[in-house]
């Protein structure tokens, strides 16, 4: 079996405490069997503070003012829509660096209802000026971006995911990928929503870029390769939540954006995962007919 995401983080993160003394990792009842070995060998910096979500990211912000690098992890709603003041007020406010890693993208806790899920969260985060947001498509992309990043005293959000894409791109921090080019249109794909982008748009004459960097974004590489004015933007959260920097990127030329991602409304059904993309056309073949759509119109 290949290793997750959440695999990949807790050897990033075990990796980094050996290398590091100044990270300290607080848990919220979240992966603690995962990362009992790191709890054991680094006792004083690997802490399991429970289900105390906003506590827990001001105690972060407080490890952070002692000249600590803090990484905190839970399920993406807990933090990033239960401690979002903290995030606000404790971090962003004050410029404190530090690193929130969730798991639970959008519905992979798909059977534990609206609780449990997050299709919200880049766009609730979005907000919060300085905060910067990562989606990896792969774990190893996960790692890259993560050493890439967790140091340089920014707040950031990893958003990890059950989901994967198939193969790792050579990634860079806040730098889109160019996977192909075309002339028709230029479709924006972010982190997992690669995948089946890809499948999607096999035989279409258009570029695609991949982004694993929502914030900052990256607006040249869109501005040398969206002249076409016709924009797919496929995100695995809310959709067109990157809609306003996709826009100001290409101002002041005219651009059609179809967004393409998770419906604005409470999915109130509690199948699979591969189930929910059925149901709301995150497949292939619905991410295709909204392309085709595009191309035509």
């Amino acid at each position: 079996m290949r290793a997750t995401m959440r695999d990949q983080m807790v050897a990033t993160v075990e990796d980094l405490l050996g290398r590091d003394e100044r990270l300290a990792v607080l848990l919220g009842n979240i992966s603690v069997t995962q990362m009992r070995a790191a709890m054991r060998r680094y006792p004083g910096r690997v802490v399991d503070v429970g289900i105390l979500e906003q506590a827990m990211v001001s105690v972060a912000a407080g490890l952070a003012l002692e000249g600590l690098i803090p990484v905190v992890h839970t399920i993406a709603p807990f933090l990033a829509e239960r401690a979002f003041e903290q995030l606000k007020d404790d971090f962003c406010f004050q410029r404190l660096g530090g690193n929130f890693i969730t798991i639970g993208a959008s519905y992979d806790y798909s059977t534990e209802g609206m609780t449990h899920q997050a299709p919200g969260d880049v766009q609730i985060l979005r907000s919060l000026p300085g905060m910067r947001l990562v989606v990896p498509g792969t774990p190893s992309e996960f790692d890259a971006l993560f050493r890439a990043a967790y140091a340089d005293g920014t707040p950031t959000y990893f958003r990890l995911s059950a989901r994967r894409n198939p193969d790792d791109i050579p990634v860079r921090f806040g730098r889109a990928a160019v996977i192909r080019e075309g002339s028709l249109a230029t479709v924006v794909a972010v982190g997992p929503a690669l995948a089946p982008t890809l499948a999607a748009a096999e035989g279409l004459d258009v570029s695609i870029l991949y982004y694993t960097t929502a914030a900052p974004f990256d607006v040249e590489t869109l501005r040398l390769h969206g002249r076409s004015g016709k924009v797919a933007l496929v995100e695995p959260y809310y959709a067109g939540t990157l809609t306003p920097e996709i826009t100001t990127a290409l101002a002041p030329a005219p651009v059609r954006v179809e967004a393409i991602g998770v419906p604005r409304e409470v999915l109130s059904h509690y199948g699979t995962p591969d189930q929910h993309d059925a149901a709301i056309g995150f497949t292939p073949q619905g991410i295709r007919a909204r392309l085709i759509h595009l191309l035509e119109d």
